[in-house]
């Protein structure tokens, strides 16, 4: 579970005026008038998002209730207390039921939706819209370009260093890459880098932080923020499958596995085939 302080990206340590800054910076991404144009489940996300900026800045943004704040992270009586008298009958069997009713609920939806070996992955949010080009720094040197990859099924991943689900979903993107990378899928994560620098850090953290997690897929830096903006990304992570044509097809907040990257690039490469076919 995270914390106001990484609700708002920043470290423990952080002053109050990189707290305020960093408030500004992430209230500002998800403006509702930046988010009017987009769809009904990412307006709601943002509006969401939105809230739990506010939430945190109303507590680290004053010293008083900051102070408390930091208090009650350093841990409760409560879950231990709970742990040392153990559980009740009627909870164990209230437990016990949860579990018979969630086991069956998993069988059901393997068998309504996975019999038939299609990887289905997580549900999306479903666009098609043009995706906005752009050339940006790699972090190896050189430059990318989206047009480069004209043709192949592009997933784009924004994350940070500071991300947990990005640091979860690395090793699926990385695995992807590795196996389907040669059959025409292309990841190219995009590093908030404007907000890396803000909070002190730098490209050498930022390939630090690949490299413990191995990746090789390419990497740009969004120095200013142009591409993010582009895409009006909000939470962390967020991932867009971007069709052969350069077209947005779906949308994805939050952590991916790997059968949901292969079940977009299969979608998607079965389509591009069936529209050449033709």
């Amino acid at each position: 579970m995270g914390t106001y302080y990484t609700t708002l990206g920043v470290s423990p340590g952080a002053s109050q005026e990189e707290i305020a800054a960093a408030y500004e910076r992430q209230r500002q991404r998800y403006d509702p008038e930046r988010v009017a144009g987009l769809d009904p489940e990412l307006q709601r996300l943002a509006a969401e998002r939105s809230a739990e900026l506010q939430r945190a800045y109303a507590v680290l943004g004053q010293p008083e209730r900051r102070r408390a704040y930091d208090a009650s992270l350093s841990g409760t009586p409560g879950p231990v207390a709970a742990r040392q008298r153990g559980l009740t009958p009627r909870e164990r069997r209230y437990t016990l039921a949860g579990v018979v009713i969630a086991l069956a609920l998993v069988g059901a939806i393997w068998v309504l939706t996975g019999r038939d070996g299609v990887p289905r992955g997580q549900a999306m949010s479903e666009v098609n819209r043009p995706a906005p080009a752009f050339e940006a720094p790699a972090l190896d040197g050189g430059t990318i370009s989206l047009a480069s990859y004209s043709g192949d099924v592009v997933l784009l991943n924004f994350w940070a260093t500071w991300c947990e689900p990005c640091k979860r979903e690395m090793p699926a993107l990385q695995e992807a890459h590795q196996r389907l990378g040669d059959q025409g899928l292309a990841i190219i994560g995009v590093n908030l880098t404007d907000d890396e620098q803000a909070q002190g850090g730098d490209t050498a953290k930022i390939r630090a932080f690949l490299d413990q997690f191995g990746v090789t897929y390419p990497n740009v830096l969004d120095i200013e923020g142009e591409v993010t903006n582009a895409y009006r990304v909000f939470p962390l992570p967020t991932s867009f499958f971007i069709d052969p044509q350069g077209r947005i097809r779906y949308v994805h907040i939050g952590e991916l596995t790997l059968e949901d990257v292969t079940a977009r690039f299969s979608e998607l490469s079965r389509e591009a085939t069936a529209t050449s076919a033709r």
